[in-house]
């Protein structure tokens, strides 16, 4: 009876001592890769979170949008933003109608940061090079000369008919303040637009024509359409032309 008992001891040591590291290892390792996926979960939980309540929406609608920019939308437009998508596939007048008073509100508060920055860009510029020209004109309405037929165009980067429309005004002599929708207070950048439009230095110098960045003006007139646009003041009121 001792010789058997022993007989199996000895086996039993051989057999564990031939299992496989990896099948000895197999729980830990298990283990130690759920952690990850479990924190990776939660720091994306997070992130939704966040970003539904930077553009003022309920977690259920941020997760529409996020299945809605998984289809076809998506494809079409991969950089719509939430309420122009959720607004677009809305499921009823009433659910169209709140997104669209979303994103109202939304840019009223965008266009008012913009132009808060932009009168302490104004403020910083005259502080450190006080008297120097330069493309950004002070201001927070297109065109302060009203009344004197002067005209307000708005334009944007990578636009033909852009291009196309400054072309016509200056060949038939009109005065126009231009503004660079997105030019990201990058004063090159609407130089270089401008050498490409074929904008005459000559007239900026005698400031027939002035070059200036948007800074929100565009949105802040509310008029429709797209660009380019050029607008005039009448009656105390902005109207396209």
């Amino acid at each position: 009876m001792t010789r058997t008992l022993t007989a199996l001891a000895m086996a039993a040591a051989l057999m564990g001592a031939t299992l496989p590291p990896a099948a000895a290892q197999s729980a830990p390792a298990a283990a130690s890769s759920i952690a990850p996926a479990r924190e990776q979960s939660a720091t994306t939980a997070l992130s939704d979170e966040r970003q539904a309540r930077d553009w003022g929406l309920p977690p259920e609608d941020w997760a529409r949008y996020r299945e809605l920019m998984r289809g076809p939308l998506g494809v079409l437009s991969p950089n719509l933003d939430p309420l122009t998508a959720l607004g677009i596939e809305a499921r009823s007048d009433a659910e169209r109608a709140r997104y669209a008073e979303l994103q109202v509100r939304f840019e009223a508060r965008r266009v008012e940061k913009t132009l808060a920055y932009q009168r302490a860009y104004d403020a910083a510029w005259q502080r450190i090079f006080p008297g120097q020209p330069r493309v950004t004109l002070p201001g927070d309405q297109p065109s302060t000369n009203a009344g004197s037929g002067r005209l307000a165009v708005f334009v944007k980067a990578d636009c033909a008919p852009c291009e196309q429309r400054v072309r016509q005004l200056q060949a038939e002599g009109a005065a126009f303040d231009l503004y660079m929708v997105g030019s990201r207070q990058d004063d090159d950048r609407i130089r270089s637009w401008a050498r490409q439009a074929g904008i005459d230095p000559a007239k900026v110098r005698a400031r027939t024509i002035t070059l200036n960045h948007d800074a929100g003006r565009w949105l802040s007139l509310g008029l429709a359409g797209d660009l380019p646009a050029v607008v005039q003041k009448v009656d105390g009121q902005w109207q396209r032309r």
